[in-house]
């Protein structure tokens, strides 16, 4: 079997009667993003998507690309990667066993962010 397969491969769902919501947002930006913007950002979304916040948001950077951030939720939690180089892109991702609006994480990231472009996709 190719350990490396599509998004849109199915997979069987081991555990039905547990929720799990999964979605990524992408953009790209004018301006590199900073840690304090991560950490902001991903406290906003906490409230707009109304999760529970178990820790604060967590920043680290690497040289090579930018920063990167997660924050923790009583449901599981988000990922942002903001990258420098090769060009300035965010990738968020979200993932919760709570049901959530996709189309709030999409407005809150475009009213937040204000990217050149944006995508985003449920999984």
């Amino acid at each position: 079997m190719n350990a490396k397969t599509s998004p849109e491969v199915n997979m069987a769902d081991l555990a039905p009667e547990i929720h799990r919501q999964r979605m990524v947002i992408e953009g790209l930006v004018v301006s590199p993003i900073t840690a304090p913007e991560i950490e902001e950002y991903l406290s906003e979304l906490s409230e707009v998507l109304n999760m529970v916040a178990l820790i604060t948001p967590v920043t680290h950077r690497s040289d090579m690309y930018g920063w990167a951030g997660w924050i923790h939720w009583e449901t599981s939690g988000a990922h942002f990667y903001a990258w420098e180089q090769p060009r300035l892109f965010f990738s968020v991702d979200i993932y919760t066993c709570k049901y959530f609006t996709p189309q709030d994480a999409v407005d809150f990231t475009q009213q937040k962010l204000r990217p050149l472009q944006i995508a985003y996709r449920e999984y």
